[in-house]
């Protein structure tokens, strides 16, 4: 069903984190957040376009993002009409770009299902009416500290842990997390691309571990390194930089370079694209979990969503909104028995809380149709 769109508003807003964030590529205190709102002849839509504030974790950054939707994206939308299937062929010409990219057709989606009074997960295709919630944990400054950490997440109810690792920064806090919480901790770990191929025998010391997986351990381009790698270790390896589409989740499963899948929507274009990739890897038999972004409610109740489809029978970085923020700008999602309620209204079925929003926002800029 197409619907015309009379304008696109693009809305920063500064959310503070309750605890610094860091992985091998950086720290983070905040998120400066552009959120994209389409307005239509019948009514609106939401996303969180899920860019950092710097290129780190892939070339894409807020500023940019918002700089290629006001110039180049929201103007090729089609004067008489659109659906979320038209917006990722318009904007097919457009080279890269895919987290601005999928925030411009998930508030269309957004839009056109919360008119249709259909769900997200009803639309594509949830199995399940609430989903299990895993952690990420970033680099602490001590092994102390870390394990203080896990003990609080697993307090709350998580019924997985991530670790991200690096360099100096790898078996030693796996080990002491291992030994401290037990055998029976679902527990796996992330290196955001931080290693080598000459990094194999320190990442093979990981098998003493009994991981669910090891993710994106080398460089996102090297799918051929990491099928190498995944024959010298026992832990299932898992990509996620290097999975921008369903054609390269294709690619790295035949390649051997992976067993596991984690399906981040902004990374790879947007939600259509990632039922498409959560299909080819059901289809080989790979599982699959949903990454996230340190989304707001925005986001997260798409990812929530998404993680309900039945191939995601791993449990996901979709922690409640407490992990990130005081405050989130939805009503926040709260853990229940290790698990959050998959949002059943039209649409994301959830919306901006008009004071919270208000308080947050930095910019908004109106681009008319």
């Amino acid at each position: 069903m197409k619907t015309k769109i009379s304008g696109v508003e693009l809305r920063r807003i500064a959310m503070p984190l309750v605890a610094p964030f860091r992985t091998s590529f950086g720290v983070e205190t905040s998120r400066d957040v552009l959120l994209v709102r389409v307005v239509t002849s019948e009514g609106e839509g939401w996303a969180e376009c899920a860019v950092m504030s710097e290129p780190r974790y892939c070339s894409e950054y807020v500023d940019g993002a918002q700089d290629v939707l006001r110039r180049f994206l929201v103007p090729a939308l089609p004067k008489d009409g659109v659906d979320a299937h038209t917006v990722a062929r318009v904007l097919e010409p457009f080279t890269g770009h895919r987290m601005a990219k999928a925030a411009l057709e998930t508030a269309v989606l957004d839009a056109q299902l919360r008119s249709a009074g259909e769900s997200f997960g009803s639309y594509l295709g949830a199995a399940r009416d609430r989903v299990p919630c895993g952690v990420s944990v970033g680099i602490m400054d001590s092994v102390p500290e870390l394990l203080d950490a896990v003990d609080g997440y697993l307090a709350e109810g998580y019924v997985r842990i991530k670790l991200k690792i690096e360099p100096g920064w790898d078996v030693e806090p796996v080990r002491a997390v291992r030994e401290r919480f037990g055998d029976a901790l679902l527990l796996q770990v992330d290196a955001n691309a931080a290693y080598t191929p000459a990094d194999a025998r320190q990442l093979a010391e990981l098998d003493a571990f009994d991981l669910l997986l090891i993710e994106q351990p080398l460089a996102n381009d090297d799918l051929v390194r990491h099928a190498e790698l995944a024959k010298l270790l026992r832990t299932p390896v898992c990509l996620d930089e290097s999975i921008e589409s369903a054609a390269h989740a294709a690619a790295a499963v035949s390649l051997g370079a992976c067993s596991v899948i984690n399906i981040k929507p902004a990374r790879v274009g947007g939600y259509l694209e990632a039922r498409r990739i959560h299909d080819v890897a059901r289809a080989h038999g790979v599982p699959v979990w949903c990454g996230g972004m340190l989304e707001t409610g925005i986001g997260r109740a798409a990812n929530v969503a998404l993680a309900a489809l039945p191939g995601f029978t791993l449990p996901g970085d979709t922690s409640g909104s407490s992990r990130y923020f005081a405050t989130d700008i939805t009503e926040p999602f709260v853990l229940s028995d290790g698990h959050l309620d998959v949002p059943g209204g039209p649409g994301l079925g959830v919306e901006p809380l008009p004071d919270v929003l208000e308080e947050v926002t930095t910019a908004s800029e109106w681009i008319a149709l």
